[in-house]
């Protein structure tokens, strides 16, 4: 069992952490979050250094790694901003879906323009009366000859809005439930979209996420993705990818918001000594070191293991619900450890923790994580 990096992940792995902070301006930061603003050149210089699409295969502009590597540059670029991190991270969001189950036309336009930060890609999953089920989907495909006319709402979409491309999961044989959802690819300009913003948010606020509604929209049949009646097993397979992303989000996150409150405590006195000369000091840092490395390995060990062809959907849960939690909880020591100053939007500790919250909720709840786990855990007792 061998827990090193190779030499190229570790390569990466470093190239991710100079770029993020020769690129990661704290004051624009602040600026950004303030304003809800996407962090857009930032995105297109990172296209630029081949950051985003790392997983593409080289043939559509990407640098042909795996999922492994993918968590490494996630985790760096949120240990030194969790917001910005999040941005780049999600700028291909829902895009695994084209180059899983897509055509090749399909791949071949869609993907080097995302890439090269060309394009941002967005997934239409989440609908108002169903949130976490997605066994049911009220948005409808029904076939017009050579097209697809698509209705219907979903909504806390990723992107929406600065997204070129959606991909939406459609109820196209209402008689056969989740058996009759298909994926259909549908560009941002096409007829009859119509986006609204869904409110301010908690965290993540450079992204943004709104409602997208569907208004008899014409695409062609040809962006079906994927099989008919395959699109409830398609997201299913790209939430076992998804996920690790989403558990890399946390696991740098939470690094991220521990460097902050080692270097305060390192430095802030009190009662005539540092911070953390006291015992109680060392006690949470050693709590919070602890639950970073044991996020960092089940992430790892997921991300190892989807490279590997063996998808695990029990591992990717815990390695998603347990970074996600460890991002919550480190974030919210570290604002404890700074004390009033981890209140101050100047310190950031405190839009770790806004940041941090999301992980526990979007991608799938931590109780739907929970439940893939036990349900696991049962079928093994029959």
């Amino acid at each position: 069992m061998d827990f090193e990096l190779t030499k190229a992940q570790k390569d990466i792995q470093q190239a991710a952490r100079e770029f993020a902070k020769g690129e990661f301006d704290k004051d624009l930061a602040l600026e950004l979050d303030r304003k809800h603003e996407y962090p857009t050149k930032i995105w297109k210089r990172a296209a630029e250094e081949g950051f985003i699409g790392l997983h593409f295969p080289t043939r559509y502009e990407g640098s042909g790694y795996g999922c492994l590597e993918n968590v490494l540059v996630v985790e760096e670029f949120c240990r030194r901003d969790s917001t910005i991190g999040a941005a780049l991270m999600l700028a291909d969001f829902a895009s695994e879906n084209i180059l899983r189950f897509g055509s090749e036309e399909q791949k071949a336009e869609w993907l080097p323009k995302i890439a090269l930060g060309e394009a941002i890609s967005g997934g239409c999953i989440t609908e108002p009366d169903h949130g976490s089920d997605i066994t049911t989907m009220n948005t409808t495909a029904v076939r017009d000859g050579d097209e697809w006319v698509i209705n219907g709402v979903k909504t806390f979409i990723t992107n929406a809005g600065i997204a070129s491309v959606y991909v939406v999961i459609c109820q196209t044989d209402p008689e056969a439930a989740h058996r009759g959802q298909s994926m259909i690819l549908v560009p941002a300009d096409a007829p009859g979209i119509g986006i609204a913003d869904v409110g301010e948010k908690m965290g993540i606020r450079m992204i943004p996420t709104g409602e997208v509604s569907f208004r008899n929209v014409r695409v062609p049949a040809a962006n079906l993705v994927g099989q008919e009646g395959r699109g409830f097993y398609q997201i299913l397979e790209f939430f076992d990818e998804s996920r690790v992303e989403t558990a890399a989000q946390g696991l740098g996150t939470a690094q991220g918001a521990f460097d902050r409150a080692l270097a305060y405590v390192k430095q802030r006195e009190q009662f005539g000594k540092k911070i953390a000369q006291f015992q109680a000091t060392q006690h949470k840092l050693a709590d919070m070191a602890t639950k970073i490395e044991l996020a960092r390995l089940v992430t790892y060990k997921a991300a190892w293991n989807f490279d590997q062809g063996r998808i695990d959907p029990t591992l990717t849960s815990m390695a998603k619900w347990y970074a996600g939690r460890t991002a919550v909880e480190v974030a919210d020591e570290a604002i404890q450890l700074l004390g009033g100053y981890g209140y101050i939007a100047e310190y950031e500790v405190e839009r770790y923790f806004r940041d941090a919250k999301i992980c526990e909720i979007y991608e799938g709840t931590k109780e739907i994580q929970k439940n893939t786990i036990a349900s696991a855990l049962i079928g093994k007792l029959k």
